[in-house]
């Protein structure tokens, strides 16, 4: 600071003082009550830790004008009340233990809070006593209980949000985005906690309800879910329970398929509290990273308890945030348990590739927007690839009958390659016997073919529609996975090592990982004080810029623990693999090929999506074609 700048601060800046209470308060309200939705989050809680069986939200003007939080908790004395507005005032420790929290809050500063930058009423009726008490706080004034009119429970009302510090008003989005802001915050917890009702409205409207549900797991737990999430959550879910070292995962999450265009429908738990945190997005990415284009993202709500001590959550006051003991624990319990559950899935795609498919076949405005996204961009083929082709692909050979020497596919009895024509077609080979369908076959019976492109197979209650290239190439990409995981990564070592510099922190957690790069191909060492050398790489990436993918992994490792890079790219050489070693689009198929793809799709998981996240197969039952001719 220039001697300048210090005449232009006032007489009394260089004087150390204590700050008065007020001023504190209002500081701390900074932190605790960020906007509409924070204080709502608070007050929700606090209901919760009541003991509430059913806690009721109205905000006006998006909270600024008013936000009112009713429960039918254990409710308050007035002596209770009188405390519960002072600052660090809490029930909810006990002996000052900062490890054993069993509750939601525990900080004390929510009221105080609240009170010291809007008109705070709190109005309560302890259970069990005759009459009902109200405490009001204005702009951090703190005024004696009176009696009030409450049957049972507490009632919070905050008015004129911000009015004792203007300039926070300033940082307001409107009042639909506050308002959605909250309904988050309490769907969030609704999701926690699926004993217990809940309501939002604006006070004409109520836009969302939540009736309890009664046990805390299984197919309750799914309901309040699916009540939340929509019902094509609930249907296209699958549960995850996995328990390790005194820790339990439970939850459910939902199939490739059935994936969104962001990250926001992704909740994590812990210990019924819910937290924002970045493991999550790094483990969700590295268990789905094999079934999902880049920029589609996976709808999971996933509910994590673990002994108090293992967990701190007093990082920071909005208690969104935690830190685990052992993150790398916690990370690898869940991309197990998520990739458990996608294996446990079979060949299941999503019920939404019906509905969408259906509403392709009616355009309302020329363009249809479909679930799945678009297929990635493939990446063109590196160097040495048709040697690492042939060692990959060589157990694949004899998939299907109709199998040439040398590795060709021939897929009709010609040896020709049907050409699409301008003309839809539908082909069945007249030497093949028709084959009734068989309930047993989720799958379906083969009928023919479309356009040389599309399996058609009958079910017991409708019919598949099978996408034949994009199904060989999952099939052919999960044997390809197989045989790696077996005989691991092949490596060539670089003519002229590559030193790679970096900071200390990133390279020595790049040396602390040397053997898992190694088991993907790649082998670096250390080299001085923050810096790698690269000694061989994975075969399969040919030609590729070392220094760039080192970096990229350290950053990685530093952000989510793990080498994600090097893993997707293996995995888009692999893809591009087995895309160049599948079924072509436009070959001609026996019934006896036909149905042997549909028995492997059935016995091979994950084979309801290619590799980008698309579906492999549709089906539409009868009362979905029904539709289609306005039978129903």
């Amino acid at each position: 600071m220039t001697s300048q700048n210090r005449h232009d601060l006032p007489a009394t800046a260089g004087i150390i003082r204590l700050l008065s209470e007020r001023t504190i308060n209002r500081i701390a309200a900074g932190e605790v009550v960020e906007r509409p939705a924070s204080a709502v989050k608070e007050l929700v809680e606090n209901a919760i830790d009541a003991s509430a069986s059913r806690i009721d939200v109205v905000m006006r003007d998006g909270g600024k004008a008013l936000i009112q939080v009713s429960d039918d908790g254990v409710g308050m004395s007035a002596d209770e009340l009188s405390l519960a507005v002072e600052r660090h005032a809490t029930s909810k420790l006990s002996d000052e233990d900062l490890v054993h929290i069993g509750s939601l809050g525990f900080r004390g500063e929510a009221l105080a809070s609240i009170g010291a930058v809007a008109r705070l009423s709190v109005m309560s009726r302890a259970r069990g006593a005759d009459d009902a008490w109200m405490v009001r706080v204005e702009g951090g004034r703190k005024y004696e209980p009176e009696p009030a009119a409450l049957s049972s429970g507490t009632r919070v009302e905050v008015r004129d949000l911000f009015y004792a510090t203007p300039a926070r008003l300033k940082f307001m989005k409107t009042g639909r985005t506050e308002y959605s802001q909250a309904g988050d915050v309490i769907k969030r917890l609704a999701m926690a906690h699926p004993d217990i009702a809940f309501s939002l409205s604006d006070g004409d409207r109520v836009s969302f309800s939540a009736p309890p549900v009664g046990r805390l797991a299984g197919d309750a737990r799914l309901e309040r879910l699916a009540a939340i999430l929509g019902r094509e959550f609930r249907d296209n879910a699958i549960e995850i329970d996995a328990e390790r070292e005194g820790l339990r995962l439970t939850g459910y999450a939902g199939l490739p398929t059935f994936s969104r265009g962001n990250a926001l429908h992704q909740y994590l738990f812990i210990n019924g509290r819910p937290v924002k945190d970045r493991l999550l997005v790094g483990a969700v990415r590295g268990a789905y990273q094999d079934y999902l284009a880049r920029d589609r993202h996976p709808v999971l709500a996933l509910f994590l308890d673990v002994p108090a001590e293992f967990v701190d959550v007093n990082v920071h006051p909005a208690k969104a945030e935690v830190r685990f003991r052992d993150q790398g624990l916690v990370r690898g319990m869940i991309v197990s348990a998520l990739r458990h559950g996608l294996g446990m899935a079979g060949h299941r795609a999503s019920t939404t590739v019906a509905s969408a498919a259906l509403g392709a076949l009616r355009p309302q405005d020329g363009s249809t927007s479909l679930p799945w996204g678009r297929a990635a961009e493939r990446p063109s083929l590196p160097a040495g690839f048709a040697a690492a082709f042939d060692s990959v692909y060589a157990p694949v050979e004899n998939s299907y009958p109709q199998v040439r020497d040398g590795g060709q596919l021939s897929l009709d009895r010609t040896g020709d390659i049907a050409a699409p024509s301008a003309r839809p077609t539908f082909e069945r080979m007249p030497d093949a016997p028709v084959v009734p369908a068989h309930s047993d076959f989720p799958l379906g019976t083969a009928r023919g073919q479309v356009h040389g492109t599309y399996i058609v197979s009958q079910t017991g209650d409708g019919i598949v529609i099978v996408d034949q290239h994009a199904a060989h190439e999952r099939l052919v990409y999960e044997r390809m996975k197989k045989q790696i995981a077996a005989t691991g990564v092949a490596r060539q070592a670089l003519l002229l090592p590559e030193v790679v510099e970096l900071e200390d922190g990133p390279a020595a957690r790049l040396v602390a990982r040397t053997d898992e790069l190694a088991d993907l191909g790649l082998v670096i060492e250390p080299f001085g004080e923050g810096a790698v050398v690269v000694r061989e790489v994975p075969a399969m990436l040919g030609k590729l810029d070392v220094k760039g993918l080192v970096r990229d992994l350290a950053d990685e490792l530093t952000e989510l623990d793990e080498a994600l890079s090097l893993k997707e790219r293996l995995e888009e050489v692999c893809g591009t693999m087995a895309c160049h070693g599948s079924v072509r689009a436009g070959r001609r198929l026996t019934v006896d090929e036909m149905n042997a793809l549909l028995r492997e799709m059935e016995a091979t998981p994950h084979s309801g999506q290619c590799n980008h996240g698309r579906p492999t197969y549709v089906e539409l039952k009868l009362a979905d074609i029904e539709k289609l001719f306005g039978r129903r």
